[in-house]
């Protein structure tokens, strides 16, 4: 008759915690949302301006494998050497780089926008490199 308790006893409770093991997986879904979040990150892009549309403030970069259109909107930043430019100054054939946003309607959202070409850092020689002078006890 114990025995008969027990056994009743834990085929109740054994759904029960598989339940609850169940219940502890699905909140798994709510954190999964977060790196959602991570697609307000700018993403980088680097080419050759092919298409501008001065009218709808658009410029087309043609790839290797798409061509991608970018949005230009008030909130943009334009450079163009070390000053300030316009959507003006954006032409075929010169290069660019930047960052974009991905807007939830497919289209890309230019952050930031420079003109020409990117600068390549020069790297300065290492202090062990060059000998300095002895210091003399």
């Amino acid at each position: 008759m114990k025995t008969k308790k027990i056994s009743i006893a834990f085929a109740l409770f054994t759904p029960l915690l598989f339940s609850l093991s169940m219940m502890a997986q699905t909140s798994s879904p709510a954190a999964a949302k977060s790196p959602g979040k991570e697609t307000n990150r700018p993403v980088p892009f680097h080419g050759m301006v092919s298409g501008v549309d001065q009218k709808n403030k658009t410029f087309t970069i043609s790839g290797k494998e798409a061509t991608r259109v970018f949005k230009v909107t008030e909130k943009t930043k334009i450079l163009k050497g070390a000053g300030n430019a316009t959507m003006s100054d954006i032409v075929d054939n010169e290069e660019v780089s930047g960052a974009y946003w991905k807007n939830p309607d497919g289209s890309l959202e230019a952050k930031m926008v420079k003109l020409g070409p990117t600068d390549k850092k020069t790297t300065k020689p290492s202090a062990s490199a060059t000998p300095g002078p002895k210091a003399s006890p």
